[in-house]
């Protein structure tokens, strides 16, 4: 399988590392990109952007990132911090007062991006029409009482966490998330092509086609026999529901972000520098310092697994490997796609697929090949 693109010599074994995810038989489609010092040191590409191997995976081709998306919403969060219009240990409700029924007046952002709101998911039927119109979702969430004690436990919000976290943006915007995304990350960072929230019908033939693999509903059983499944539902979680026009046209910002691994390398380029890329500020140093603060290191209830989570990233993600340092953050996405920063070593690296494979409790091999090449180039 052909490998296109640009690498740093030094980069070489990245590329090699890329190409044998395809010759082995663990990828369809996917792209790879990484930062270092803020310099663009490997973009590369290949396989296809649909099931029936009939169009090619191209330089431009977008794909659903899944959770990966959850950091780049944890980023404008942070944003709207720095600018004084959000505060992480203030009550959501005190910007969304609908939010404060049922006991959920003491909620702050910190319990909801840290995934201890007591929110995983909702607590009544709701259809896909109710999470793509964005209201009725939202609505349900105010309305409804926490289905644990909130601050108790950390349990996966995985796609509620993106309504917790993207009504605040509106509210205090004005705005929807999306929007946002487009004009104050994408569009200054230069990746306006390359990043939506909501992607317009007329970009709709960059999108790849999701391929589900061996694997990609493992967790989805797993969690099916705990008492914390109600994230799985309302609506029902669906590996294949990024294929249709009505997904990617909706902003869900915890789950349907279109994007390339270009566009995700060069946000987490920036947070490697301390939030700045090209003279380009995102965020200062000390509002980056305070996104990526533990609020929870312990066992995710659900699985009994270790979990370290900051304001909306993953910490130091055992699902990454051990190469990467302490002070790394991010967040990997369902089947696949992965993007973080690594401050230590001055790393943005982003992996996306849209051939969805399950491998817990084992690490994605794609992600470590990529990785472990990475890293042995510094």
């Amino acid at each position: 399988m052909a490998v296109y693109g640009t690498f740093d010599p030094a980069f070489s074994k990245l590329r090699d590392a890329f190409e044998s995810c395809f010759a082995d038989g663990l990828e369809h489609g996917a792209a790879v990109s990484v930062y270092v010092d803020g310099r663009k040191v490997a973009d590369l590409w290949g396989g296809h952007a649909d099931a029936a191997k009939t169009r090619p995976w191209q330089e431009d081709t977008l794909v659903n990132i899944w959770s990966a998306t959850k950091g780049v919403t944890a980023l404008a969060i942070a944003m709207l911090v720095e600018r004084g219009m959000l505060r992480y240990d203030a009550p959501i409700a005190d910007i969304w007062p609908e939010f404060a029924a049922n006991g959920k007046e003491a909620i702050t952002l910190d319990l909801a991006l840290s995934h201890q709101a007591g929110l995983n998911g909702l607590d009544r039927a709701l259809p896909y029409a109710g999470l793509y119109d964005w209201f009725p979702y939202v609505e349900t969430l105010a309305d409804m009482a926490p289905l644990w004690e909130p601050g108790s436990r950390c349990v996966y919000h995985a796609v509620s966490y993106g309504y917790l976290a993207g009504e605040p943006i509106r509210r205090v915007t004005d705005a929807m998330p999306g929007r946002f995304f487009a004009k104050e990350i994408a569009g200054p960072l230069g990746i306006g092509n390359d990043l939506f929230l909501g992607l317009p019908e007329s970009e709709d033939h960059r999108a790849a086609e999701i391929v589900p693999g061996p694997g990609v509903y493992d967790w989805v059983d797993a969690l099916r026999e705990t008492p914390y499944d109600q994230g799985l539902h309302n609506p029902e979680i669906d590996a294949e529901i990024p294929n249709h026009r009505e997904w990617r046209a909706a902003e869900s910002p915890g789950a349907n972000g279109q994007a390339n691994a270009r566009a995700l390398a060069r946000i987490y380029g920036a947070l490697a520098q301390g939030g700045e890329i090209d003279s380009h500020r995102l965020l200062s140093g000390e509002t980056l310092a305070e996104a990526v603060r533990p609020r929870f290191d312990d066992l995710e209830a659900s699985f009994d697994l270790p979990t370290s989570f900051a304001a909306g990233y993953r910490l130091k993600d055992p699902a990454l490997g051990e190469t990467l340092s302490q002070s790394s953050f991010g967040h990997t996405g369902w089947g696949g796609t992965c993007a973080f920063a690594d401050p230590d070593a001055r790393v943005g690296f982003a992996f996306t697929t849209n051939h969805m494979r399950g491998f817990d409790p084992d690490p994605d091999p794609r992600r470590l090949r990529l990785i472990d090449a990475t890293y042995a180039a510094l």
